[in-house]
C-alpha cells in the first residue's frame, strides 16, 4: 500500500479542520488508536468513542470531533470525523487496495464484446458475446458477465461475481464478491403436475454510484425491470426479488429480504434483518428499524418498527406494555378475585 508523509497543516486544510498543535509535524499512516505508533494518525469518531485513549496512545496526532478540547497529542478538530477519515485516507493512502491492471491471458472474451480504454480483466474472467465494459472498469478474477450485459465506466467488480445476461449497470458501481445479479425470479404456478416454473424475461438495471455488499442477490424481473437507482448502498446478504424498485440514495442493511414487486422510495433507511411482504410501497424518507416485518405500504416521512411494523410511537407503547404483561396479569387476577368475592358476598346477603 503506497503511503506518503503529510504535514498536519496540509492535512487540516485538506479535511477542513482546526489544527491545535505543531503544524510541521508529519504523519504517514492511519491506525487504530490502541495500536498506533509514532508517525501514525488516529481518529476519535465521537466524544465517548475511545477519547479517553488519547492519554495513552503513541500516535503522533489525532482527528477528533469539535467537542473535544484537550489532548496530550496534536489534534485536528472537525465537524464530521467520519467524512474526515475518508478524505485523510485518500490523501495519505494513495491506493488503499492495489487493483490489478490489464487483461489477464486466461480471461475469456466472447464475440462482439466491446471494451473501453484501460479495462482490467482478472484471471479466468468470462465475458459472453455482446457484453460491453466501460472505460476504467476493473473486473476481478473468476467473474462471469453474461450475453449483452452492459457495465459502465470506472466500476469495480470483485472476484466471483456473476452478472447474467441483459443486465445494465451504470458508472462507478461497486459490486463485492459473491453477488449474483440477474438470476431468475422466484416464480412458480402450482398445477396437478407440481410447481410449473414461470419464465422471467425482464432485466436488472443498476444505476450510477450504487454499491452492493458481499453475496447480495438481485433477481431479474418477470417482465420489465428490477431496478436499483442512483446512489443506493446495499449491505451484505440482502435479497432483492423480481420487479423490485429501490429509489435513490437508500441504505439497506444486512440480511434484509425484499419480496417481489415492492417499490421503495428515495432516501429510505432500512435496518438489518428487515422483511417485506410483496407488492407494497414504501414512501420517501422512511426509516425502518432492524428486524421489522413490513406487511403494509408505508407513507412518506414515517419511522416504523416491529413485526408487524407500526409507527414508532405506537410500537413503543406496545413494547413497553409487553414487558409489563406478567405484572398486569397478576393485577388483573387480583381484581377478578376481589370482584368474585364481592359478588359471592352480595349473593349470600340476598339469599338471606
Amino acid at each position: 500500500m503506497a503511503k506518503k508523509k503529510i504535514s498536519l497543516e496540509e492535512l487540516a486544510k485538506h479535511i477542513g479542520g482546526e489544527l491545535i498543535g505543531d503544524r510541521n509535524l508529519t504523519v504517514s499512516n492511519i491506525c487504530d488508536i490502541e495500536e498506533a505508533q509514532e508517525g501514525d494518525l488516529v481518529f476519535v469518531f465521537g466524544k465517548k468513542s475511545k477519547s479517553h485513549l488519547l492519554e495513552k496512545t503513541k500516535a503522533s496526532a489525532s482527528v477528533v470531533p469539535n467537542e473535544i478540547e484537550k489532548s496530550p497529542i496534536p489534534i485536528i478538530k472537525c465537524k464530521n470525523p467520519n467524512l474526515a477519515f475518508k478524505k485523510a485516507a485518500e490523501l495519505i493512502l494513495s491506493r488503499h487496495i492495489p487493483h490489478p491492471k490489464g487483461i489477464n491471458k486466461t480471461a475469456v472474451v466472447g464475440k462482439d464484446v466491446k471494451l473501453g480504454e484501460n479495462v482490467t480483466l482478472g484471471a479466468y474472467a468470462c465475458l459472453e458475446d455482446g457484453a460491453e465494459i466501460g472505460s476504467g472498469t476493473i473486473i476481478y478474477a473468476h467473474c462471469y458477465i453474461g450475453c449483452s450485459t452492459k457495465i459502465g465506466k470506472d466500476c469495480i467488480i470483485y472476484p466471483n461475481v456473476t452478472i447474467r445476461e441483459n443486465v445494465k449497470i451504470g458508472d462507478r458501481v461497486i459490486i463485492h464478491s459473491g453477488c449474483v445479479i440477474g438470476a431468475d425470479g422466484f416464480g412458480y404456478q402450482q398445477t396437478q403436475r407440481g410447481h410449473e416454473k414461470v419464465p422471467h424475461i425482464g432485466d436488472v438495471i443498476i444505476e450510477d454510484d450504487v454499491e452492493l455488499g458481499a453475496c447480495v442477490t438481485v433477481d431479474r424481473a418477470k417482465v420489465a425491470h428490477t431496478k436499483i437507482q442512483k446512489g443506493t448502498k446495499i449491505d451484505n446478504l440482502v435479497q432483492v426479488a423480481h420487479n423490485v424498485t429501490i429509489g435513490r440514495n437508500c441504505i439497506v442493511a444486512a440480511q434484509t429480504g425484499i419480496s417481489g414487486s415492492v417499490k421503495i422510495g428515495n432516501n429510505v433507511i432500512i435496518g438489518g434483518q428487515t422483511g417485506f411482504a410483496d407488492h407494497i410501497e414504501i414512501g420517501d424518507n422512511v426509516m425502518i428499524a432492524a428486524k421489522s416485518g413490513v406487511t403494509k405500504s408505508v407513507p412518506p416521512n414515517t419511522i416504523i418498527l416491529g413485526s408487524p411494523a407500526k409507527p414508532i410511537k405506537k410500537a413503543r407503547i406496545i413494547y413497553s406494555l409487553w414487558n409489563r404483561f406478567p405484572e398486569i396479569y397478576e393485577r388483573l387476577k387480583a381484581v377478578e378475585n376481589k370482584l368474585k368475592n364481592i359478588t359471592e358476598l352480595e349473593t349470600t346477603k340476598d339469599n338471606k
